[in-house]
């Protein structure tokens, strides 16, 4: 359910609108597989790691193991930055205020955050057993409705409306398959509106890698990770590209509502095209699905803040304040602080929500690519260390022939991503402070806690024949599944 709530949410629902009015229908299409391409190959990489090795902390853990202790903090500090600071959670709830405007849009967006900022952290401090359960529900609502919204973009797109309007390819050809971002002419024009279409997909990709956070305390991680990794390639193609593909089909690029800055964003392109085809009553309970997707995201988002965060203290990266927790065990001190962050969605009440959403979801999407980029790394040094110790990767509990490769297109394609995320402000007229901050202030955080980490421990690369393969290898007994007695429940089974 962390793999799958990992991969749905308002980067999709609501980003996706972003992406259309800057790359134009194909643009965007282009823009989610190039994406969808370095997501698999990060899980692919993260998968073969942490099902072999399912160490509390997950890949920041393996960075110590594999690269070295600098290397290890700069990463946790960003993951930690990428969920709070940047955040996720004010993200989210920067975008559930611009969902509610959709039935209120007199009401001040304070009110709309407030009422999600309690119910976000109130599912945290209530214990993991309130979390979890509530994630199971949210993460079942996400399944359901993009599953549901797949089917009824197609009948729409055929004719099937009240409108009878059989739309085909229609607003591919008129306003055109791509477009030319503020008005720049050429091939310059419809590349950095590509650009900006792949930082918001990013944004929206960004989250599946952190299933191997729980697989320390996952029921037998050799055998439940590496389902849920050979399963993703799956949900990238089901939910995303086919997402974004009916929506280029039934939203044209030109919908004066698709501007999410304009502080009058109607909706999700979801909600726009319903509304397009005549069907009353559905937007709004569309409207209410997405919300529940919101306020599920804050709270996992809060959830993996804080964990990290408690992860930084237990290594010595962060404060020991950070340790404290109830007689339960609950991080309280860690769960507060994250907390407070939140605070910083406030910002939506001086600004349209969905612009502030938009920066957000920028800072996120150049702090998860270094994430990313990071787990390359991670792998090919670790590779290194299995070569150099002979160790046979057919014998583990999994790995992909696609290795070396996928983690050296993961490292060079995040790379190149991260640079080019805000390349349109350094043409002339195009500058904006806002855009160079949110997409170029993250990439410098990485490197400089890396020097700075470098220079107080002093402590060179993990050779490759010193890499500890051993510890933290646990085996568990197979656990066996009870089975299933109807079709529905193996369908729902497979699905997740």
């Amino acid at each position: 359910m962390i793999s799958v709530g990992g991969v749905i949410g308002t980067g999709l629902f609501l980003g996706s609108a972003t992406a259309l009015k800057n790359a134009g229908p194909v643009g965007m299409l282009l823009a989610y597989i190039f994406i969808g391409s370095i997501c698999f190959c990060v899980m692919v990489s993260v998968g073969e790691m942490i099902s072999f090795l399912p160490i509390a902390g997950g890949h920041i853990r393996l960075a110590e193991r594999f690269v070295d202790p600098a290397f290890s903090f700069a990463l946790g500090w960003s993951f930690w930055y990428g969920w709070v600071v940047s955040p996720y959670q004010t993200a989210e709830l920067s975008a559930a205020a611009t969902l509610i405007d959709f039935w209120h849009p007199g009401v001040s967006n304070a009110v709309w955050i407030t009422m999600c900022l309690v119910i976000a952290i109130s599912i945290n401090m209530l214990g993991v057993g309130v979390y979890g359960e509530s994630e199971f529900i949210f993460c079942s609502i996400k399944v359901i409705t993009i599953v549901g919204l797949i089917i009824l973009g197609i009948v729409l797109d055929l004719g099937g409306g009240p409108n009878h309007e059989r739309l085909g390819f229609k607003y591919w050809r008129n306003p055109g398959p791509f477009v030319q971002y503020e008005g720049i002419e050429g091939n310059l024009g419809r590349v950095i509106g590509w650009s900006a279409a792949v930082t918001q997909a990013a944004f929206s990709y960004v989250g599946t890698e952190v299933v191997a956070i729980a697989a320390a305390e996952a029921k037998n991680p050799r055998r439940n990770l590496p389902r849920a990794v050979r399963r993703v390639y799956a949900r990238i193609l089901v939910f995303y590209i086919g997402s974004v593909f009916v929506i280029g089909l039934l939203v044209p690029s030109t919908e004066p509502l698709l501007d999410l800055d304009s502080g009058n964003a109607s909706a999700s392109p979801f909600v726009i095209a319903i509304n397009r085809a005549g069907i009353k009553g559905l937007p709004s309970v569309i409207n209410v699905a997405f919300l529940t997707s919101a306020w599920s995201a804050a709270s996992g988002d809060l959830y993996i803040a804080s964990r990290g965060l408690y992860g930084l203290a237990a290594a010595g990266n962060a404060p020991k304040i950070f340790l404290r927790t109830t007689r339960s065990g609950f991080p309280i001190a860690s769960v507060i602080f994250s907390a407070a962050f939140s605070l910083l969605s406030y910002m939506a009440t001086s600004a349209s929500s969905g612009e502030v959403f938009t920066w957000f979801s920028s800072m996120t999407a150049t702090c998860g690519l270094w994430g990313w980029c990071a787990i390359g790394i991670i792998y090919v040094r670790y590779y290194a260390g299995i070569r150099a110790q002979k160790i046979d990767r057919r014998s583990l509990p999994y790995s992909s022939r696609l290795q070396p490769f996928a983690s050296w297109w993961a490292i060079f394609a995040c790379g190149i991503t991260m640079l080019f995320s805000g390349y349109e402000v350094f043409l002339r007229g195009q500058w904006s402070t806002a855009t160079f901050v949110t997409n170029y202030l993250p990439i410098i955080l990485f490197p400089v806690l890396y020097v700075l980490a470098k220079i107080v421990t002093r402590i060179p690369l993990v050779p490759v024949h010193e890499m500890d393969f051993v510890s933290g290898s646990r085996v568990d007994d197979e656990l066996q599944e009870p089975r299933s007695q109807t079709w529905l429940i193996s369908f729902w089974t497979w699905l997740m």
